[in-house]
C-alpha cells in the first residue's frame, strides 16, 4: 500500500511498482491517472485502504510504503510490525519519513541484520 507522492515517486522502479507483481493499494483523495489491473485507488481512508489490502493478501503481510500512509497507520493504530532500512547517510533536509503523531510510539526490536551500507532492522509496534 502505498499514498498518492510515493505512488507517483514510483516510475523510477522497472515495472512502475517497488513490487511489480504485487497487488498496490493507492491511498489518495485525488485521482490517479494511468492505473493498472494490479493497483486499486482508495479515497475513503486509511482504515479502508488497510482493510482492502488486508482481504486481498489474505493470509500474507501487507506492506506500507510512504511517511504519509505509515503516519496515519500508526495513528489508526494498524501498524502491527515495522521493518526500516537504516543507510548510514544524514539527510539535512528533503521529506521527513514520519509526519506528526499524536503520541509515543513504542517498539521492541525483535532483529537488526548489519548488511553493506544498510541496516534492517525489525521492531514490533508496542501497545
Amino acid at each position: 500500500m502505498a499514498g498518492r507522492d510515493t505512488y507517483e515517486d514510483s516510475d523510477r522502479f522497472d515495472g512502475g511498482s517497488p513490487h511489480p507483481t504485487a497487488r498496490l493499494f493507492v491511498l489518495s483523495h485525488r485521482p490517479v491517472p494511468e492505473m493498472t489491473e494490479r493497483q486499486t485507488l482508495v479515497t475513503t481512508g486509511i482504515r479502508d485502504a488497510v482493510a482492502a489490502a488486508r482481504e486481498a493478501a489474505g493470509d500474507k503481510d501487507v506492506g506500507l510504503m510512504g511517511g504519509g500512509v505509515v503516519t496515519e497507520a500508526l495513528k489508526a493504530g494498524l501498524v502491527d510490525e515495522m521493518v526500516l532500512h537504516q543507510v548510514p547517510v544524514l539527510l539535512g533536509g528533503g521529506r521527513p519519513f514520519f509526519q506528526a503523531l499524536p503520541e509515543h510510539v513504542r517498539l521492541r526490536l525483535v532483529d537488526a541484520v548489519p548488511a553493506p551500507g544498510v541496516t534492517h532492522l525489525h521492531y514490533e509496534v508496542r501497545r
